[in-house]
């Protein structure tokens, strides 16, 4: 797999590992200098994992294969949204206003008309270490019809903001996520050493629950690649990443909380049905029985 020469390479370009089979596609994001070699930081460009490779190890990737490999990641992600969108319709109707009539469109289950009905799916707080991965999660929420707040929060710093963010929006799900991984070289899965970000991500859902206790009243997803997953679940985290230390799609933490924003706080629900709502499946996203956020009322209010 042949890619330009090594001496092009810096801050910003997409590149490839050689000793992994170029599987997957990083931006660098910092270059440092170790023992007369030049180190580079790595961030997944679809997967949200980081990573550190010698120069030597890396290939600059030409644009046609950059764009190639993001279309088929991203496809794969559409793909799947697509399939569990065979669970809903999207339906508008009309509503008055003083100068005609204006399009409205909403999600409903399919099982039950909802005409007239007032439709609250939980709202999501989510915190991304990504700016890049933020856009495209908040584009995904809007897709959904699900109320957002995305604010882009590096993962070292969302132990000290997530406390006040909680107070500011008051948000029934709660997403820290970024860039992780297991640390090349490191021989144990149990030391939280062995982890980029593991250890931010526990902190903040420690720092979550000390804002709030009810795992049913605040919802929480934590992680990213390769996280240290038991230890986030310990912390207070309702699902994470990663039980088999797999990589995670960048849009994993929207779909886990798709499933919850529309299950009705009547259903408590079982890990595996959100876990099969995911992109990457067990290996990537774990957590425990939930109770769903989505409420209804009655009557719609005709005018707005």
């Amino acid at each position: 797999m042949a890619g330009e020469s090594m001496s092009e390479i810096k801050i910003g370009d997409i590149v490839a590992r050689k000793s992994y089979g170029y599987d997957v596609f990083f931006k660098v994001v910092d270059i440092s200098e170790k023992d007369g070699e030049r180190i580079l930081t790595l961030k997944g460009i679809s997967y949200r994992i980081e990573a550190d490779a010698p120069e030597s190890d890396l290939e600059l990737q030409p644009e046609g294969r950059v764009r190639e490999y993001r279309d088929r990641s991203w496809r794969e992600a559409e793909r799947t949204v697509a399939d569990r969108m065979n669970d809903m319709m999207y339906y508008r109707y009309y509503v008055p206003r003083s100068r005609g009539w204006r399009k409205k469109a909403y999600y409903r289950d399919t099982s039950d008309d909802k005409a007239g009905r007032i439709m609250k799916p939980g709202k999501v707080l989510h915190l991304d270490g990504d700016k890049d991965y933020l856009g495209h999660c908040i584009a995904e929420y809007k897709k959904l019809g699900i109320e957002v707040v995305g604010e882009y929060v590096p993962e070292r710093e969302q132990p000290a903001k997530v406390i006040p963010l909680l107070s500011e929006h008051r948000p029934d799900i709660l997403v820290l996520t970024g860039h992780d991984g297991f640390i090349k070289g490191q021989d144990s899965y149990n030391s939280l050493s062995s982890y980029r970000t593991s250890k931010y991500f526990i902190e903040a859902v420690k720092e979550a629950r000390r804002f709030n206790s009810d795992m049913d009243s605040l919802v929480i997803f934590a992680g990213a690649c390769q996280s240290m997953y038991n230890e986030i679940i310990k912390a207070g985290a309702n699902f994470a990443s990663a039980p088999f230390r797999d990589l995670i799609h960048a849009l994993d933490p929207v779909r886990v909380c798709q499933k919850i924003a529309f299950a009705s706080i009547d259903t408590v629900l079982d890990a595996e049905d959100v876990i099969n709502n995911t992109i990457t499946g067990k290996t990537g996203i774990g957590g425990i029985q939930t109770r769903g956020k989505y409420r209804e009322g009655f009557p719609a209010e005709p005018v707005e």
